[in-house]
């Protein structure tokens, strides 16, 4: 994201303001979710989207509230209304 340096691209602010950007798609659905619970049961599964998808719901799991505002559906509304 920084290294864009254009200040109308999403990436550029989220990286300057630190902001995680996710892209689940790999992990959509039930396998995604089973691939989460064994990384977090046994830690050490080398997958970058399983990685990913920790995160991901690591942040949900520990906001104080959480909120959706979906426009669509499809992988983002899956791991949203997981939290």
């Amino acid at each position: 994201g920084l290294m864009i340096d254009n200040p109308y691209s999403i990436l550029y602010h989220a990286a300057r303001n630190g902001i995680p950007i996710f892209c689940p798609a790999l992990t959509d659905g039930s396998v995604g979710d089973m691939i989460f619970f064994h990384s977090y049961r046994r830690p050490g599964l080398v997958l970058d989207i399983a990685r990913d998808l920790r995160k991901l719901n690591e942040i949900a799991m520990n906001a104080k509230s959480t909120g959706m505002v979906i426009l669509g559906g499809g992988v983002v509304k899956h791991h949203i209304c997981n939290a």
